[in-house]
């Protein structure tokens, strides 16, 4: 039965776990330092003086970001940073419903609580000539994450809420790129870009998915209105209480009903049965 409820009870918890860290993320905004408008602008400037880029080398399933900043006065783990988790922003992608924390960078660790955002990359502000690279998993046993992603399709949207802006994408480009692949993502000229990036096929993880978006200017009224709004905390799966304690209700059936009848002496040579 275990094997049975497992994947979903930790989906479950999974999921509501990362709708309390996204509903903290507004309250949290307001205690930041230093504050969000400064911290937007650290972004762009950091974002100004990178040599952005991304590489999804053959045979790997993460990008490996070669973009580096010459101005060495900015942390790229202090800009756009809500407390020490290192969330950064949230992710909307309404196509497949999902609503997930954006942290700094791509180790296992991080991936497995949310998205990664892969430093080298430009940071998520958006602007002439930069392309942000996020990055999730697929596919996981206690986690939705990007498994749906292949189910965006072009002309779909994606919005990321950034301390206190909105940033939304209309996608332009899917492709899915071969292991034995190799291949450059890189920023373009006047073009404002975001590309997310995941694993496929599911369960066997050889090819990569990568879903390119460019920003909608101006933000769309319906994005805008929705930035702030308290996530969906997913219904709690009630029926594997109720699977479990019918479970429980027949084990204990069966015991009781096979369970041998004990006998009682009533005087000599006597036997009377006990059902007790």
């Amino acid at each position: 039965m275990m094997l049975l409820t497992y994947p979903t009870a930790a989906s479950w918890l999974s999921q509501y776990n990362q709708s309390k860290v996204v509903s903290s993320y507004e309250t949290r905004l307001g205690t930041v330092d230093p504050e969000p408008a400064e911290q937007l602008q650290s972004a762009r400037t950091y974002n100004e003086a990178l040599s952005v880029g991304a590489l999804l080398e053959a045979n790997t399933n993460v990008p490996t970001g070669d973009g580096d900043s010459s101005n060495v006065s900015l942390d790229y783990n202090s800009i756009l940073k809500v407390g020490p988790s290192g969330l950064m922003a949230r992710i909307r992608i309404p196509k497949i419903d999902l609503d997930l924390p954006v942290y700094h960078g791509t180790t296992d660790d991080t991936l497995l609580k949310g998205i990664g955002h892969l430093e080298g990359t430009s940071l998520p502000v958006g602007g002439p000539g930069t392309r942000s690279v996020l990055t999730g998993h697929r596919g996981l046993a206690n986690a939705e994450m990007f498994t749906n992603l292949n189910k965006v399709e072009k002309g779909d949207i994606f919005s990321v809420e950034v301390f206190g802006d909105v940033l939304t994408y209309q996608v332009v480009d899917t492709k899915v790129v071969e292991p034995s692949e190799t291949e450059a993502i890189r920023a373009e000229p006047e073009r404002d870009l975001m590309t997310l990036v995941t694993c496929t096929p599911l369960g066997i993880n050889t090819h990569r998915i990568l879903l390119t978006g460019e920003r909608i200017l101006p933000t769309p009224a319906a994005e805008l209105a929705k930035a702030g709004q308290e996530p969906k905390v997913p219904y709690f799966p009630w029926w594997i209480v109720w699977l479990s304690v019918g479970t429980v209700l027949i084990v204990l059936y069966l015991w009781r009903s096979g369970y041998p009848v004990k006998k009682r002496t009533t005087g000599p040579g006597v036997e009377a049965p006990s059902y007790g």
